[in-house]
């Protein structure tokens, strides 16, 4: 079973400006084919978000023109301009659109879907996206279409942004990518307005920014981010939102975007594994984004000195949006407009630097969430999510069905790297039932294909184990498959568990079921609506490698150590000494020290 959504990396997607006018050239010709005696070129299937695609295809066409002359395109724009002026601009409110602050304000907007009332919530951002699409008309139609149609579409344009603006609540869905695309088209018509108008129009927008999307942008991992759908992060939109911050750098040239933007791909730099797939969001926690999400990843990836292309995207639309039988679809056009006019190259090589919530080598990548708790382990080909007990998420100790990994105080980390090796020491204060204070001292080094990971904490009582995470899928080739297993190995006693229980609260690796899936499920809206970060939550039980204790540990600690990447078998020593506490494989020592004037926890790495 394959994850639907995540495939290639993007950046191995040809951007020559020779791939771009293949691209257009394939653009052009359905186009040509499709359109229809009334102008409009929306695919026949289309009925949802259809509002701005017509528009979407006509600046392609156009921007086709520009690059290649092709005589038999001003009719087709002309054409196909006139269809969405004259079909697809709607005046009289939609019945039960609830988010208007004027009635019948008679300024243009788009529909989500063309039946009056059917379902006008997604009228918003239908808006945003046919703004968008007649901007870029606007841009690239120059010698194209005659001055009256011209006009008739920059004075819709302009409608369009005082719908968004005035007549509505601003940013109804919570959705950061469709509030930074608004901003990106009234940036983007303040070019086209007269030089007083022009200028009302940016500096509204930019307020817009500052006080409506800036002033809430969440924390998550260190970073603040543009929040989305009411969440944090979202796997699939996230890196959109980064292709409208690039986007608005590029028209603005205001440094606010830039700064925004190199902070989420930061973010997104450290979450993403070295395979590009990655898991989480409040609206789709495993969808990924194809062709939208090109422009901001490789901008940034510049920027950021990091390879964000390697972001695993739906290749299906890595061009543009596409219909189930393949065909051309003008939603979010602009994306491909905007990628091709941006000479931007990719950064195709990691960053160096140390990142605190993440630790990433050859094919090992773990990335930490909030509380420096593993999110996401990789090495082998597979990946690991945090698997669940009683309710408790993580990796971690767990002592009589508790789970020893939310902190109870400030959380230190020490990185190092030597000789190929690279380390992190996560040392984390926590309280168990027995209100006894202790520290769980994590030790992740890689060489780059394999993970060693060593947890130590002050002796506990039962029979403890480590919770070492839910294999959960695996690279194959261009595609990532779902699995229940990976080459794993324990000083101790290992154990690979599946929960008793049955129903949608037990997740069992074996099962031909997705985590989004079963995230949604146990959410309190059906997909679409719903939040799976938030039904993950509800989440009991989980498949489960659980590590037992090394032997010979020191008498007054538990230690647990494995090893990902690799079976052969593990050995592991512990022993405490003058220096601190050392751990000793056949391929490295580590000294855990004592901590400095500062509090912070010392680390050695010697490679072996």
């Amino acid at each position: 079973m394959h994850l639907l959504h995540q495939r290639a990396p993007l950046h191995d997607l040809p951007d020559t400006p020779e791939a771009y006018d293949a691209v257009l050239a394939d653009v052009t010709e359905q186009a040509l084919a499709r359109l229809t005696s009334e102008g409009s070129l929306e695919h026949p299937d289309c009925v949802d978000d259809i509002g701005d695609t017509s528009l979407g295809i006509t600046s392609l066409l156009a921007l086709a023109w520009q690059r290649t002359k092709d005589s038999r395109l001003p009719e087709a724009v002309r054409r196909s301009l006139a269809f969405h002026l004259r079909e697809r601009v709607y005046r009289e409110d939609n019945p039960g659109y609830p988010n208007l602050r004027i009635r019948d304000s008679g300024l243009p907007y788009a529909r989500y879907t063309l039946a009056a009332g059917a379902h006008p919530i997604g009228d918003w951002p239908s808006t945003v996206w046919a703004l968008l699409q007649a901007v870029n008309v606007l841009d690239t139609a120059d010698g194209l279409v005659g001055d009256d149609l011209r006009a008739e579409l920059l004075e819709v344009a302009r409608g369009y942004w005082r719908w968004l603006t005035e007549a509505t609540f601003f940013n109804p869905q919570e959705a950061g990518n469709q509030a930074i695309g608004c901003v990106v088209g009234g940036l983007m018509l303040a070019r086209r307005l007269p030089a007083e108008d022009g200028e009302a129009v940016r500096a509204r927008a930019l307020t817009l920014y500052t006080d409506e999307i800036r002033a809430h942008r969440v924390r998550d991992r260190g970073a603040l981010l543009p929040p989305e759908h009411g969440g944090v992060y979202d796997n699939n939109y996230g890196p959109i939102s980064l292709s409208f911050l690039a986007q608005a750098h590029r028209v603005s040239g205001e440094e606010v975007f830039a700064q925004d933007g190199d902070a989420l791909a930061r973010y997104i730099d450290a979450r993403l594994t070295g395979g590009g797939f990655d898991n989480g969001g409040p609206r789709y926690s495993e969808q990924h984004s194809g062709f939208e999400s090109v422009l901001g990843l490789r901008y940034f990836s510049r920027r950021i000195g990091s390879d964000l292309g390697r972001y695993r995207g739906d290749t299906r639309w890595g061009r543009h949006a596409v219909k189930a039988d393949g065909g051309v679809d003008g939603h979010f056009a602009w994306m491909l407009v905007w990628q091709i006019q941006d000479t931007t190259r990719w950064q195709r090589t990691p960053s160096a630097s140390f990142r605190r919530h993440q630790l990433r080598a050859g094919t090992v990548s773990v990335a930490f969430d909030d509380r420096m708790t593993p999110s996401l382990v990789e090495a082998g080909g597979t990946y690991y999510l945090p698997a669940a007990v009683a309710r408790q998420h993580g990796f971690g100790p767990v002592t009589d069905g508790f789970l020893l990994c939310r902190p109870m105080g400030e959380v230190r980390v020490r990185d190092a790297r030597v000789d190929g090796l690279t380390a992190k020491l996560v040392t984390k204060p926590v309280v168990g039932r027995d209100h006894v204070l202790r520290y769980v001292r994590s030790l992740y080094v890689t060489d780059g294909a394999t993970l060693w990971t060593t947890v130590a904490v002050e002796r506990l009582d039962g029979t403890p184990h480590l919770l070492a995470g839910l294999p959960y899928a695996e690279d194959d080739g261009d595609r990532v498959r779902r699995t229940d297993r990976g080459a794993v190995a324990s000083a101790g006693a290992l154990r690979l568990t599946h929960p008793d229980a049955r129903g949608a609260a037990h997740f069992d690796a074996r099962a031909e079921l997705t985590q989004e899936q079963a995230a949604f499920a146990l959410a309190a809206d059906p997909r679409g609506y719903g939040n799976p970060d938030e039904g993950w939550k509800h989440l009991v039980s989980s498949t489960a490698l659980e590590a037992g204790p090394i032997p010979d540990a020191p008498d007054d600690l538990h230690v647990f150590a494995v090893r990902y990447g690799s079976q052969e078998p593990l050995t592991v020593s512990v022993e405490r000494g003058a220096e601190g506490l050392t751990v000793r494989t056949d391929r490295f020592t580590a000294v855990l020290g004592d901590t400095d004037a500062h509090g912070e926890p010392e680390l050695t790495l010697r490679a072996a």
